[in-house]
């Protein structure tokens, strides 16, 4: 092989896997470090700003991921990777809103469900309601950024993680005698397994809830590799995370809910409930991730007409739109 060729794919004509990733993960960094400061920029040439605005700012500034996530995946994926956005899993059509819809209702079912196992088991007592921790006690403003920022966590992570990570992955491992399903599962449980380590750092983790986010990642995955979209995965993902902390006042991912519609006291066996860190790193929450797991692929059967996994995620099929460069 060419040196060249260790960067350059000639029969593809772009970049290989490897530098797609870092060239995209590159531009996430630029991006979100960018639109960070903007966000933060008033509170540092005017300095003491009412109290609500400076906190509006700096959760502003950590929703700049959302943005940056776009641009970043967006721009790589037509100048590295030479496909459409579209072919990322966001095709937005009816057809997408249809499974968005699901995915989002899924979501709230499945943790209405351990918050009534865990009251029915008298491991959660409700202690009040309306709190609001930020803003001043403002409890509809609070509500509005927490609705912003699970929006803004379940689209940039599962594009991320699922839309462009996975995909680019399946591509970089069609090795010699990897079909093209075995290229997409290594790459699934791969980016789950990155997913986990991601989180491995967040307030009260453990070698754990790092193992259980690791099985979210797969549970996540689940519904993008037999779907070949994004809508599932998302709002799967939002509504996990909104009903979670705000609706129902358990930790997200190990950090506390600051604001909720209910007010908890945590009791029960840790192993069940997941402590601190939040029903994640429970076994009621891998119950409900295989159950959801049941549900998407009844889902699936019913939308499609078949459960399979997508393996045309492992394939590139250059369009006509890009021009080959001469190199």
């Amino acid at each position: 092989m060419k040196l060249q060729e260790l960067f350059w794919n000639p029969q593809q004509h772009r970049l290989r896997t490897l530098w797609r990733l870092v060239g995209q993960i590159l531009l996430l960094v630029a991006f979100s470090s960018c639109l960070s400061a903007v966000f933060l920029l008033p509170g540092m040439v005017f300095g003491n700003l009412e109290p609500q605005i400076e906190e509006a700012t700096f959760r502003l500034a950590n929703l700049a991921m959302l943005p940056a996530t776009l641009l970043s995946v967006g721009l790589a994926g037509y100048f590295l990777d030479r496909r459409r956005f579209s072919d990322f899993g966001m095709r937005l059509n009816w057809a997408w809103v249809l499974d968005l819809g699901a995915g989002l209702t899924l979501g709230a079912v499945l943790m209405a469900a351990i918050f009534l196992v865990e009251k029915a088991a008298g491991w959660i007592t409700v202690t009040g309601t309306l709190r609001a921790d930020s803003f001043g006690g403002n409890f509809p403003v609070a509500v509005f950024f927490s609705i912003l920022l699970y929006l803004a966590v379940g689209i940039y992570e599962e594009l991320l993680f699922r839309g462009y990570f996975l995909r680019n992955l399946a591509e970089g491992l069609r090795l010699p005698g990897l079909s093209n399903r075995g290229a997409l599962l290594l790459s699934w449980f791969l980016t789950s397994a990155v997913f986990g380590l991601a989180h491995a750092l967040n307030p009260n983790a453990s070698l754990i809830s790092t193992l259980n986010i690791v099985f979210a990642g797969i549970f996540l995955g689940l519904a993008y590799v037999l779907s070949g979209s994004m809508a599932l995965p998302i709002g799967l993902h939002i509504t996990w995370n909104f009903f979670q902390g705000t609706v129902f006042g358990f930790p997200v991912s190990g950090g506390a809910a600051a604001t909720s519609f209910w007010v908890i006291e945590q009791g029960g066996p840790v192993l069940w409930t997941g402590g601190a860190f939040g029903p994640e790193a429970g076994l009621l929450g891998i119950f409900a991730m295989l159950a959801g797991s049941l549900l998407i692929v009844l889902w699936v059967r019913w939308r499609y007409g078949r459960v399979a996994l997508e393996a045309t995620l492992a394939e590139y099929t250059p369009r006509s739109t890009f021009v080959n460069p001469v190199v």
